[in-house]
């Protein structure tokens, strides 16, 4: 076998080397002809990491599915009249439901929690930390009263806020609220968070009212008494698109802004609506009330029994112009699990208001824009 001769050798390992010095020198080059990298590797980083940086690129994000949502109108259409809520099980097959045209595509820029028990009863809400210790907290909770373990973790997990709630259906609000310390079980039962209660150094539970720090951060949870009902205010009445007086046999019925002027609120931090379909009207009158809507953010289960989807999406895009924006949605796979034979018909979503200076999208300490309609 011939022997290389040693000049060569060396000049294969120059050879070798050089290229592998090239490769490395030119970083932007993409492998990918059709998404070459920028020249500048700094350019791809995001520097602006505050609030308002963070839901302007929520909000693009946002209308570039608006856009989509046009195209899957005109895929399915192109009349809205003629898109059914749920294509039957059939040829050709429609790859969609009502709900694929309504994503919640906006970016909550805050932590993300899903609020209250597991299963029937928790809320999915966008930045809790932006109401712990906020002074004039205001909470709406419409509907479902006797499943208060949304309202009860807010409560525990806050300073100052307080709810309102407002159902005809039952007396009160549920035992989350009355008595959320029967026993350990039970609060480990209506929260999901913490699964233990909060010691001292010394290993003995807190007296009521006292500080925990978790993460470098104070949540206030209640350990025992009345602290939680005491930051309540309930009413059994209905919440309607219109006022009705009480009758011998139905109770007094109010719009939310009626109800915001009874209690003197000019802003609701958290508005929740379980009203079994009713939302539909509730939100029409509120948003046709204010120029400005007057909430930081929604929660809502949507009952789309039976309604069409050109009445969805007209009633759906009239929440987006006033500045409400979905960032969580949930089917009811609990009522889907008990009503096989039906559409997937309810779902929870949950809104951000980006037209106003609320807690949620705004560092600015100057009071909400709260302007009524004409």
């Amino acid at each position: 076998m011939p022997v290389r001769h040693p000049r060569y050798t060396f000049l294969l390992a120059v050879l070798v080397l050089l290229v592998l010095f090239l490769l490395l020198l030119d970083t932007s080059y993409s492998y990918n002809s059709f998404y070459p990298a920028p020249s500048s590797p700094a350019r791809t980083v995001t520097t602006d990491l505050g609030l308002p940086a963070r839901v302007a690129r929520a909000e693009r994000i946002y209308q570039k599915m608006l856009a989509k949502r046009k195209g899957l109108i005109n895929k399915f259409g192109p009349n809205v009249k003629d898109i059914v809520p749920f294509p039957e099980d059939r040829e050709p097959w429609p790859a969609y439901t009502i709900w694929d045209f309504f994503p919640p595509a906006f970016n909550c820029p805050h932590e993300l929690e899903r609020i209250g028990a597991l299963g029937d009863g928790g809320k999915w809400l966008c930045g809790l930390s932006r109401l712990e210790s906020k002074p004039d907290c205001v909470v709406y909770s419409i509907g479902a009263a006797a499943h208060a373990s949304f309202e009860a973790e807010l409560l525990a997990r806050t300073r100052f806020c307080e709810v309102w709630g407002f159902d005809f259906t039952v007396p009160g609000f549920g035992p989350e609220i009355t008595a959320p310390h029967k026993s350990d079980s039970d609060w480990r039962a209506y929260f999901a968070e913490p699964v233990e209660h909060f010691y001292t150094a010394d290993g003995q539970e807190r007296e009521e009212g006292t500080d925990a720090e978790e993460g470098g951060r104070k949540e206030y949870w209640s350990d025992r008494g009345k602290s939680l009902e005491r930051r309540t205010h309930f009413k059994p009445w209905g919440v309607a698109g219109h006022d009705a007086p009480a009758t011998s046999d139905k109770p007094p019925i109010y719009t939310i802004e009626s109800l915001m002027r009874s209690n003197d609120h000019a802003h609701i931090d958290v508005l929740k609506i379980d009203a079994e379909s009713l939302e539909f009207d509730v939100l029409t009158a509120f948003v046709a009330a204010f120029s400005t809507l007057p909430i930081g953010q929604l929660i809502v289960e949507l009952h789309v029994w039976n309604r069409p989807f050109d009445e969805l999406l007209k009633w759906w895009e009239a929440l987006e112009r006033a500045g409400l924006r979905a960032f969580m949605a949930e089917p009811n796979l609990i009522y889907q699990n008990y009503n096989r034979h039906a559409s997937p018909e309810l779902a929870e979503f949950s809104f951000l208001n980006v037209k106003n200076t609320n807690v949620f999208v705004a560092d600015a300490s100057a009071a909400p824009d709260t302007a009524r309609g004409a």
